[in-house]
């Protein structure tokens, strides 16, 4: 199995993508509209696309425009995990006993979620199996995946396909 699109490093998911850059409408006045500031990113392997648009500077709605995606790719697009299934050094870091630490902002956070979906989904969404390969809590792991919005859109709708109940906010 090859690597998860928002786990690759920063080099090889830019050479996937295409950018474009032009002008948005909204705050910021004159310089908004004389300058082309926001950034859009299409990752080509998928398609999956996202922007950068609410800076001043055209290098930080790329850096924000790369974030979003890796969030993006770790919602949208699903990878089998090897067998057998084990969670992955990064994952056993970012473990304290049976708890998760990450924010949504941490930079290994797409990764870890990407991780946590391909799990659940690959074991029909159930996420009692899914923590205890990744040796946590079930309420762990459904928090991990709840901190992105997109992501417990997508955990439920899931499970309702699954034939599950959707879990509660």
């Amino acid at each position: 199995m090859s690597a998860h699109p928002a786990s690759v490093d920063e080099p090889t998911l830019v050479r996937a993508c295409v950018f474009s850059t032009g002008r948005v409408s909204g705050p910021g006045g004159q310089h908004r509209n004389r300058v082309e500031t926001a950034v859009f990113v299409t990752h080509t392997p998928t398609g999956v696309s996202t922007q950068g648009t609410e800076r001043r500077s055209q290098i930080e709605n790329k850096r924000v425009a790369i974030g979003r995606l890796r969030l993006a790719l770790a919602v949208q697009v699903r990878t089998l995990p090897t067998m057998p299934i084990v969670a992955s050094a990064l994952w056993c870091t970012r473990r304290r006993d049976r708890r998760m630490v990450i924010s949504v902002d941490h930079r290994d956070y797409p990764t870890l979620l990407a991780e946590a979906l391909d799990l659940v989904t690959a074991l029909r969404f159930d996420v009692a199996a899914a923590a205890v390969h990744l040796g946590v809590s079930a309420s762990q792991l459904v928090r991990v995946i709840r901190l992105d919005p997109a992501a417990g859109v997508m955990f439920n709708a899931g499970r309702k396909t699954a034939g599950l109940r959707p879990l509660s906010p």
